[in-house]
């Protein structure tokens, strides 16, 4: 397994300086890439690669120059959103993510589900929770049925006949966002679906991530590592679901942390484990989102924890097997 950088943290720097910065840390040998979307494209410019062959092979060999090698492209965003023009964007930023994926022999796509509205005259997307009272249960049928089979089954097999695995990260407010959601839209839209896991949407959600991890299988296809820190005062009083700005952080019932600020090594241990025995050997790529810790801190943190206990190599065979 090898550790890999999500570069939005570095999205201030050119390419070239990010590449100089990433290798100060040493142990990291893999980049997740945004194409656009949430993420942006700060460190590629996905049209002029598509357009010049030539260009995006120069690109790729700047990055093995550099010792490194692109783990995933990353294009987050909605292409459910009921917004015709949102949905028809992100959607095109998608495809077009496919296709440099392919250009670039990068073998994943990360993206979210996304997330329909309640009807065809909806203006914003509607994250159904409850399936009372009973109209909401009408909602998420639509949802499913309507919206995000057919795009999916459509898109995945886009993805898959340009020899791309497209990996779903699951995230509340979009249509998947456990192992349940995530393997329910695999059944209906194909093996070339998947999942980015990020134990850090999981944790709070109150998932043990191993058991997670164990029931995905080999639907991962891509990790991200990032922790989170859950505050037992907060959610003694307000329980876990929380709409309080990130900014407001004593007073919200978690935080996203880098890895070790808010599940020990003990966690991570359990959490490399688990993906082992899932027959996982990828990348776990690092995404910093902490706000109370510098870029160069957590990131050195995360390093320092996850070197530690990931298997760089596969494990020699015991003399009792």
């Amino acid at each position: 397994m090898k550790l890999g950088l999500f570069t939005p943290v570095f999205g201030k720097l050119s390419t070239s300086e990010m590449l100089a910065k990433v290798k100060t840390f040493g142990r990291i040998e893999a980049l997740e890439l945004g194409t656009g979307g949430w993420p942006g494209h700060d460190h590629l410019d996905p049209d002029a690669l598509l357009k010049d062959k030539a260009s995006a092979q120069k690109y790729r060999q700047m990055i093995a120059d550099a010792g490194l090698t692109i783990s995933a492209l990353s294009c987050h965003g909605n292409p459910l959103h009921p917004d015709r023009a949102i949905a028809k964007r992100d959607d095109e930023i998608f495809r077009k993510t496919v296709s440099l994926a392919e250009q670039l022999e990068v073998p994943v796509v990360v993206t979210f589900s996304g997330c329909p509205g309640d009807s065809e005259d909806a203006k914003h997307p509607n994250w159904v929770t409850s399936p009372w009272p009973p109209e909401h249960l009408e909602v998420l049928e639509w949802q499913w049925e309507k919206k995000t089979i057919p795009y999916w089954r459509d898109a995945a097999k886009f993805a898959s006949d340009h020899g791309v695995k497209v990996a779903l990260e699951a995230h509340p407010n979009f249509i998947v966002y456990n192992v349940e959601s995530l393997l329910k839209l695999r059944a209906a839209a194909g093996p070339n679906l998947g999942i980015n896991f990020d134990p850090s949407h999981f944790f709070w959600q109150g998932v043990d991530v191993p058991a997670a991890i164990r029931a995905l299988g080999d639907s991962i296809f891509h990790v991200h590592a990032k922790d989170v820190a859950l505050d037992p005062h907060n959610i003694a009083v307000n329980g876990v679901l929380d709409t309080k700005t990130y900014r407001r952080m004593a007073e919200r019932s978690w935080l996203f942390r880098s890895v070790g600020w808010g599940h020990d090594e003990l966690e991570w241990k359990r959490i490399v484990s688990a993906l082992r025995l899932a027959g996982y050997d990828y990348v776990m790529s690092i995404e910093h989102e902490d706000a109370l810790a510098s870029v160069d801190e957590g990131l050195r943190a995360a390093i320092d924890l996850l070197s530690r206990v990931i298997l760089t190599e596969p494990p020699v065979e015991a003399w009792w097997t």
